[in-house]
């Protein structure tokens, strides 16, 4: 059995992230000379070449130097993994979560969540990532990120999941909007109307799936990355908005201007916000605390009083 040594382990595998060894020295708080000396003894150690490492062109992996970087990542995770399973200093947990959160609900979610987390475990650093599908899913699969929170629409296979609450799409519209005088609104009322977008993986998708399913087509006014651009725009009564209801929601535009919410008739789209991390594998303690944090958090969030939905 090849003798490795852990400090060996977690050198090659954060080498695959660097372009040059100069960058990965200096990030791994190791002299170029010293990297480059145990890249070549951990390639005696295995027989093969893990990387070439030309001064004009950098450094590149080799496939073998892929596939050993990333069985050393979780060699390495798992080792931090044990150490952190055995808190110290009183049982307190500590170390690193890396935490990403779909754009659209972020802020709707994580200030709230993160308000009250510190309190419970101090010496814990969250660090947030904010994003679409496509953003938060490669991070994910990579290792960049311990646990994301996404809606459960579109996911792709080999993922375990945790519902953290349930939704479904609901129509935002102007409060002055001849359809905002109904309790509930059908895709049929709204074919003609102006669309306002929110233009993201896998929201985008999903609103013109709903619309082909009943055989219409939605009336496009504009498409927006930003949440925040679809409300100010259904604000001022240029269109109406298809979102997902979320948590803490006030019920107005960045302006403070006020939105009608109505939900669809009849309910259509059910989803829900999940975690989700690779299947087969474990979350650490600390994931595993912050999302109990955020299940109680969140059902406090949804109990609160929401009549300004139909004012």
């Amino acid at each position: 059995m090849a003798d490795f040594s852990l400090r060996q382990l977690e050198l090659l595998s954060e080498l695959p992230r660097h372009s040059t060894l100069g960058s990965a020295a200096a990030e791994l708080s190791i002299s170029e000379s010293a990297l480059s000396q145990a890249i070549t003894a951990v390639e005696k150690l295995v027989g093969e070449q893990l990387c070439i490492r030309r001064k004009a062109h950098g450094v590149q992996m080799t496939t073998a130097g892929l596939y050993f970087a990333e069985k050393a990542r979780k060699v390495v995770a798992g080792a931090r993994e044990l150490a952190d399973s055995f808190p110290r200093g009183g049982g307190e947990l500590r170390g690193p979560v890396n935490f990403g959160c779909f754009a659209s609900f972020a802020g709707h979610v994580v200030p709230s969540v993160l308000e009250g987390f510190p309190a419970l475990h101090p010496h814990v650093d969250v660090s947030v990532r904010v994003g679409s599908h496509d953003d938060l899913l490669p991070a994910l699969l990579s290792g960049q990120l311990d646990v994301a929170l996404v809606y459960d629409l579109l996911l792709p296979t080999g993922l375990t999941k945790h519902t953290l609450y349930d939704t479904q799409l609901e129509v935002i519209l102007h409060p002055d909007h001849p359809l905002a005088a109904q309790d509930s609104i059908s895709l049929w009322e709204l074919e003609k109307e102006p669309l306002m977008m929110y233009e993201s993986s896998p929201s985008t998708a999903n609103t013109e799936r709903l619309f082909a399913d009943a055989g219409l087509r939605p009336n496009i006014a504009g498409s927006f990355p930003q949440l925040i651009m679809v409300g100010a725009m259904v604000g001022r009564g240029l269109g109406y908005g298809l979102l997902m209801a979320r948590p803490n929601n006030p019920g107005l535009t960045v302006e403070g201007l006020p939105l009608a919410v109505r939900p669809l008739r009849p309910p259509n789209s059910p989803s829900a916000v999940v975690a989700i991390w690779p299947e087969g594998s474990e979350l650490s303690p600390r994931a595993s605390a912050l999302l109990d944090h955020a299940g109680v958090v969140m059902a406090g969030a949804w109990a609160a009083d929401r009549d300004w939905a139909l004012s």
